[in-house]
């Protein structure tokens, strides 16, 4: 028993509903054992009753079991021991059922003992989403698959399916002395007017693949296979995924949904506003419009999210706050308007089993909806609706864009509006706008980009204006538009998110190296759509689980091709991070580090999957990954390559256990040129990274893979000091964690080998003089080259982690503290590795090249380093280099 209502409370409920439903009335007089079994146990044993009635032949039964559940269902929802959404449940299980039987039987009919396949049904609209109505139609898709569907040997598979289809319709609704099951409408499929009733399902994946309407690709958010061949039935949804959940934000889609539900409230005027005759469904604030509400916020967001694709209302509702694409207050809001609404449509249904969604106009009959649910007359219903109705409507209706004036055509009042925005340089804006205008950007030719355009516009050179340097601005923002292949999305994303203009004039006007990315990628922006685009990277290894997530089922270039998407956003928004001074550069490099650290484990991890289906594994034998340098050293910029070594641990002599084995010199190699690629390669999502593989054993001379034990051999008797210099920032980043242990202690002893300090620091300063010549510094301010700079502090303490054995960490700032700890170097030296490394993450990002930056993107630069201003910050900046240079010539000195 589901309720502990009294027996009392239900004969009053079974009163109610004989007074107040005529159909009720009827279908308790005809099957009084569902009424009987109400009122003894309760509507949970009632239902399952229902579901017991046998008849002469399928059609009977299916209608006595359907009569029944009717029954249940109407007392338990009267009596409240089922809730919507165990109502709504009941119904579309039942549904399913007898559609299937209906497919099963329809096809035995024309071919007796044939496998029911080929044939699939797929539930749209309510009964896809599991919310049936109380007496509602069921929306059905019709598919089949000429080669499998079962026909007789004369019969056509268009003219066999089509067959099947009027069949299971004649038995799911045709009226009998016993009623029916279920209404069916298949008005949804394309072209209903002009196509058969049965689709081939190939021409319906192309039909949405193609040609869909914006209204299709809402549709097919609650669309599931129900019945009939479901493994094909999944086959076309899986097939049409990527047109209902599109990666890029498309904003577009609410003003297309706003103008559907535009012309439903015109056409069902009369009953759109709440009151005697109020259209439950089509009304404003109604069912369909917190429907299209929530589906409009699944459409924008389920491309990327896919935990707010929950095809129930309620359901998605619940995952959109989940997922904090949804203000709580106005979930409740929205949640209780579509409960109550639903459930006085069912009473409304009830009365006669009528598919209607109107409210009575007659106050007697309104009165006696009213009284079906248990108040006192339609006035006190229509109290009860009256807030929640006008909420969900506000709610809707606050879907609009505020939208600003358009700028003038005329360019003296343009001048005059550009003036009034902030702008010193008017005539040189003025002649950016008329060269967009000029139709020349392929971006801007279409109707809708240009009106998306214009709609952003004016917030957007705003938000310019107001920043440094709008002239410079301006030319990166035209080189952004004339290289977009197709601007719509990204200028709809603009108008509909307008803090996100403000970022992207920061980006304009501070950093080349984003903008120049946002020209070639306009979907990074989306990337910065919520506040979770700022949160820092989860560590590395789960950022790997997160990537390979995205892979799981793709083709592997498919596989690549998302991770690039990925990661690349994870890098774009750093950068943006830094420019809207939300973190520290210390921070935003740790982040930089742990989103290339989990790039690596996946990507590699991807492609030694790939490779072993054609080679197999290595019996005994992996492969190894060393990060040196910034990589290494959890420090990476924006524009860092990645050094990095590989090794393997095979045992020479044996080969690989697949189809084409491999020795283990040929097997590393070519896994490793996979490895590299799957990093490096550009494809159609962008570049990743440069792989660096230099500091390996001989450099550019040796193997690009060698044995773990070639390699300890290498460091201990023949390689130089400055490669043993390098090792103070290898790290084991890939492998299995015995692999990693092994390379680890490998590496730990070979740095504690004893040593000449003299020689060290001969060695040393000899490389450093040599990279000098080579690698000069670009200019005064370059923090990593120049005298007292970050490669002098990384020359003075890999001299004394060499020689000394101490703050053996890859970590600068770890290492220098415990070298100060030793008195070994000043306290203080940890302030200026701070210092510069905030500069060069700073500068790496807003003057690559040969950019000036401007006095405005100075005083960033300066602001994000912790300086008042930017002379200050140069102040610093010499104080820190002078203690660096002291440092290393004290060394050299010393020696």
């Amino acid at each position: 028993m589901s309720h502990d209502s009294s027996t009392g409370d239900r004969t009053a409920v079974l009163r109610r509903a004989s007074e107040h439903s005529p159909f009720l009335r009827d279908s308790i007089g005809a099957r009084a054992d569902i009424a009987d079994a109400f009122l003894k146990t309760g509507a949970e044993d009632a239902a399952a009753l229902a579901m017991q009635a046998a008849g002469n032949d399928l059609s009977a039964t299916l209608r006595r079991q359907r009569q029944g559940l009717a029954l249940a269902v109407a007392l338990g929802d009267l009596s409240g021991e089922f809730s919507l959404e165990q109502v709504t449940r009941l119904l579309s299980d039942f549904a399913d059922r007898a559609i299937d039987e209906a497919v099963r039987a329809a096809i035995a009919e024309r071919v007796p003992d044939a496998v029911p396949q080929g044939f699939a049904v797929i539930a749209m609209g309510k009964l896809g989403s599991r919310e049936l109505n109380y007496s509602s139609d069921v929306d059905l898709l019709l598919l089949f698959d000429p080669e499998a569907l079962p026909r007789r040997d004369r019969d056509d598979p268009g003219e066999a399916a089509v067959r099947i289809g009027r069949r299971l319709i004649e038995l799911l609704q045709k009226r009998t002395e016993d009623g029916y099951v279920e209404r069916v409408d298949l008005r949804l499929r394309p072209s209903p007017e002009v196509t058969p009733i049965a689709l081939p399902v190939n021409a319906a994946i192309s039909h949405y693949e193609s040609s869909a309407l914006p209204w299709e690709r809402a549709a097919f958010i609650r669309a599931r296979a129900a019945a009939g061949d479901q493994k094909l039935g999944r086959l076309f949804l899986d097939a049409i995924h990527p047109f209902v959940w599109r990666r890029s934000l498309d904003f577009g889609v609410i003003e297309e949904v706003r103008q559907i539900s535009a012309r439903i409230r015109d056409h069902f005027a009369q009953g759109a506003n709440i009151g005697p005759g109020f259209d439950l469904k089509r009304g404003r604030g109604g069912i369909r419009e917190v429907e299209f509400f929530v589906q409009i916020q699944q459409m924008i967001h389920g491309g990327r999210d896919p935990s707010v694709r929950a095809p129930a209302t309620l359901d998605a509702i619940a995952a959109l706050v989940a997922a904090d694409r949804l203000d709580g207050t106005l979930a409740d809001d929205l949640s209780g308007a579509y409960r109550l609404l639903r459930t006085i449509e069912h009473r409304t249904q009830m009365v006669e089993d009528a598919q209607t969604h109107l409210l009575p106009a007659n106050s007697r009959a309104l009165d006696n909806v009213a009284q079906l649910h248990g108040l006192a007359d339609g006035t006190a219903l229509l109290d009860l609706l009256r807030p929640k109705v006008e909420r969900a409507g506000e709610i809707f209706d606050g879907l609009a864009p505020e939208t600003s004036p358009r700028l003038s055509n005329d360019p003296q009042i343009l001048a005059s509006e550009l003036g009034q925005l902030g702008f010193a340089d008017v005539e040189g804006a003025v002649r950016h706008i008329a060269d967009w205008r000029s139709g020349k950007a392929r971006s801007l030719r279409s109707p809708a980009a240009s009106q998306a355009f214009e709609a952003m516009l004016p917030a957007l050179l705003e938000a310019i204006a107001a920043g440094g340097d709008p002239n410079r601005a301006l030319n990166r923002l035209s080189d952004i538009i004339e290289r977009l292949s197709s601007g719509v999305n990204f200028f709809r994303l603009l108008e509909a998110r307008p803090q996100l203009a403000g970022l992207l004039a920061k980006v304009l006007a501070h950093a080349p190296t984003l903008a120049d990315q946002l020209a070639r990628r306009p979907e990074l922006l989306e990337g910065l759509f919520d506040a979770s685009s700022f949160a820092m990277p989860p560590p590395a290894n789960e950022f790997a689980e997160v990537l390979k997530e995205a892979m799981r089922g793709q083709p592997y270039d498919v596989g690549l091709d998302r991770v690039r998407r990925s990661v690349n956003e994870r890098r774009f928004a750093l950068g943006v991070q830094l420019i809207d001074r939300r973190r520290d550069p210390l921070e935003v490099t740790e982040g930089y580090a742990a989103v290339a650290e989990g790039a690596l484990l996946a990507l590699g991890k991807a492609a030694a999957d790939e490779f072993e289906q054609r080679h197999g594994k290595f019996p005994g034998g992996e492969l190894l990954v060393l990060g040196l340098g910034r990589f290494g050293g959890h420090s990476l910029t924006h524009a860092s390559d990645l050094d990095i070594i590989y090794l393997h641990t095979a045992q020479q002599g044996g080969v690989s256990d697949g189809a084409r084995p491999l020795g283990p010199n040929d097997y590393f190699n070519r896994l490793t040129s996979r490895v590299t690629a799957a990093l490096s390669a550009p494809t159609a999502a962008g570049p990743l990274y440069e792989v660096d593989t230099r500091l390996r054993p001989e450099g550019a001379k040796g193997m690009r893979v060698v044995s773990l034990e070639a390699f300890e051999r290498y460091q201990r008797e023949q390689a130089w000091t400055w490669e043993h210099m390098a090792l103070c920032r290898a790290r084991p980043l890939f492998g299995s964690s015995d692999g990693k242990a092994r390379v680890a202690t490998v590496i730990d002893n070979v740095l504690r080998m004893p040593r000449d300090f003299a020689k060290v620091v001969g060695d040393a300063a000899q490389m450093r003089g040599e990279i000098e010549r080579h690698k000069p510094p670009h200019s005064p301010l370059d923090v990593k080259l120049g005298p007292g700079g970050l490669v002098d502090l990384e020359f003075a303490v890999q001299v004394l982690q060499l020689t000394r054995h101490v703050g053996l960490s890859t970590r600068l700032e770890d290492a220098l503290e415990a070298l100060a700890a030793e008195s070994l170097v000043e306290a203080n030296i940890v302030d200026a590795l701070k210092l510069l490394s905030r500069m060069l993450v700073m500068m790496r990002l807003v003057a690559p090249g040969d950019v000036k930056p401007t006095p405005d993107t100075w005083q960033l630069v300066a602001e994000a380093c912790g300086a008042a201003s930017w002379d200050g910050l140069l102040a610093e900046h010499d104080a820190a280099r002078q203690r660096i240079a002291a440092l290393w010539d004290g060394i050299k000195q010393e020696a």
